[in-house]
């Protein structure tokens, strides 16, 4: 059985939007790249290459499908490979490579599952915040890897929004030189 895994980017107030753009946050997205060095492209990589199933929202679909398929190298390469399950109820075709669509709401926690019974590696979340609450309800993450930046924004997205309840147990912790900090979790049962 397979793992899902939640890999999120993280403000110490919890912020989870626009680590790498602008949107509703405006001059305050693009918050990560503040950050970033070779122990943060080194921990993606490998979080990358132990996956072998990519899952995203709409949103974070479409932002990596306007970035990745022209960037080349291992990391580029690596993900423009991948099968990519894109869960939308609005797109009407994901053109990035390997990518299928999840267009009905209703059976998102089936399809899913049924992702998570097949052998394989980790299927990994990048960003997604809807589609990562939807499935906080129904217990269907196993690990969440938070990679918490030193920086408070006070609006955006959150991860955990009111009435997200539950526990988890902490697995490890890496500290980067730039102060990032990686907390990942498994949940509790």
């Amino acid at each position: 059985m397979r793992k899902l895994v939640a890999t999120e980017y993280l403000t110490l107030d919890g912020v989870m939007e626009a680590p790498g753009e602008e949107t509703s946050l405006g001059a305050r997205g693009g918050w990560s790249f503040l950050f970033s060095n070779e122990e943060h492209s080194k921990f993606k990589f490998d979080e990358l290459f132990t996956s072998d199933v990519i899952l995203l929202g709409r949103v974070t679909y479409e932002i990596f499908a306007a970035i990745w398929p022209s960037r080349t190298g291992e990391f580029a390469d690596r993900i423009n490979s991948l099968p990519k399950y894109v869960v939308s109820t609005t797109l009407e075709k994901a053109e990035w490579n390997n990518s299928h669509l999840i267009k009905d709401a209703k059976r998102v926690v089936e399809e899913v599952s049924k992702l998570k019974q097949q052998p394989g590696q980790n299927i990994l979340i990048y960003g997604s915040a809807n589609l990562v609450h939807t499935l906080m309800q129904h217990n269907l993450i196993d690990e969440y890897r938070l990679m918490v930046y030193p920086i408070v924004l006070g609006i955006g997205n959150r991860l955990f929004k009111d009435g997200n309840s539950m526990m988890l147990k902490l697995v490890e912790t890496q500290t980067f030189s730039t102060g990032v900090v990686v907390l990942i979790y498994h949940r509790k049962e």
